[in-house]
């Protein structure tokens, strides 16, 4: 790991020289601790990178650096004082700085390089996977990289990724990041690497893991591949063991909070037959539970009529913190919103699903005839809150 550690102080050495080429002061000139940086390594050059051919393009970038410090500035004309204002980016410093962003560029593929290396070791340590994973990941959230996309499925990285999420035997924290470094990669390039989630164990995995990591990714997966990944989950039978988590220990708000969103993700994408299937899985009878407890009740409770200033903006301020420490309030209605304004059902279906929630509400609520009717209402007309 001090080789990573040597060479992201390279680059931000570079990318000082970058941005201040023109100013001594401020890492661009000869004697600044960045340039000097950036020299060592190019007198080291020759037995540090005359070995490796990925490392020829950095040798030579570093080779006309120093050869153009080197140089005798041009004699500078003179001008009158604004002119010289004008004018006082001359060309050196403008060479200078393109430079060291082309050695930053190439030592950041020299990173990618050594970190997928170190990734992909069998010899690697929990704490050195995990530290190489959240970097995986924050490399990837950079956005599209044609020469980062082309090492990653040169090296496998997807796959190997991938297994350190199925495996059982590593830590939580360690497929947890896994899990999250899987989302990254989608996102990074959804068309390259949804083939790989939907053919590989990744998605049960996440579901099997339910951690509170793995759920988030699971739920930025859906969001991002929609359709098709609802119905995987529907016909490898995940769903079931999603809506089973809206039943996790009290102390496991998070969870529950997290399966929420993702079955209201499903309400709002999924076909007929993954609605059909939560359905029959007991999930209205569940969020049924959920609005009665502690964290439920309906959306507008905790709404007041003090300190508005006529525009609404105090009252929802208050009901707004309300709903966000109670995370299942009309969670009923809620579902039924995302499922009637949703994208995965047509017309006569969103009806069909409509009357098929009202009437499994009536059966979870009959013992207490208020809540029914609140529930019923607010699946019928929806909350002022959502």
């Amino acid at each position: 790991m001090a080789v990573l550690e040597a060479l992201e102080a390279l680059k931000k050495a570079s990318k000082d020289v970058e941005h201040n080429a023109d100013d001594d002061s401020a890492g661009g000139g000869c004697d600044s601790p960045s340039m000097k940086a950036l020299l060592v390594l190019q007198n080291g050059s020759d037995d540090l990178l005359s070995g490796d051919p990925h490392l020829s393009t950095l040798s030579s970038l570093l080779f006309r650096l120093k050869s153009l410090l080197s140089s005798p500035s041009p004699k500078k004309p003179r001008f009158p004082p604004f002119q010289s204002f004008l004018l006082r980016r001359h060309r050196k410093p403008t060479e200078i700085s393109i430079l060291a962003g082309s050695i930053g560029s190439e030592l950041q593929s020299w990173i990618d390089r050594e970190s997928l290396d170190r990734l992909l070791s069998p010899s690697i340590s929990d704490d050195d996977k995990s530290t190489l994973l959240a970097a995986l990941e924050s490399r990837l959230s950079l956005g599209l990289d044609r020469g980062f996309q082309e090492l990653l499925l040169r090296s496998g990285a997807y796959s190997a990724v991938e297994s350190t999420l199925a495996d059982t035997t590593a830590s939580r924290r360690v497929r947890d990041l896994a899990a999250l470094a899987v989302l990254a990669m989608v996102r990074f390039n959804k068309s390259v690497f949804v083939g790989e989630v939907l053919m590989g164990p990744a998605v049960r995995s996440l579901v099997a893991l339910s951690s509170a990591d793995s759920l988030r990714a699971l739920n930025g997966l859906i969001s991002a591949v929609r359709s098709p990944i609802i119905d995987y989950l529907h016909a490898h039978g995940e769903l079931a063991t999603i809506i089973a988590l809206l039943s996790a220990e009290e102390e496991d708000v998070e969870i529950r909070a997290l399966a929420l969103d993702s079955v209201l993700l499903v309400g709002y994408l999924g076909r007929k037959e993954a609605i059909d299937a939560m359905m029959e899985e007991g999930l209205v009878e569940r969020l049924v539970e959920l609005q009665r407890s502690d964290l439920g009740g309906t959306a507008t409770e905790g709404e007041t009529d003090g300190g508005d200033d006529g525009s609404g903006g105090a009252g929802r301020e208050r009901r707004g913190g309300d709903v966000e420490a109670r995370p299942f309030a009309s969670c009923v209605s809620r579902l039924a919103i995302q499922m009637e304004v949703g994208e995965g059902l047509r017309g006569r279906e969103k009806r069909e699903v409509k009357l098929e929630v009202l009437r499994r509400v009536r059966e979870a609520a009959a013992d207490s005839e208020a809540e029914m009717w609140t529930m019923i209402a607010e699946v019928l007309w929806g909350s002022t809150c959502w």
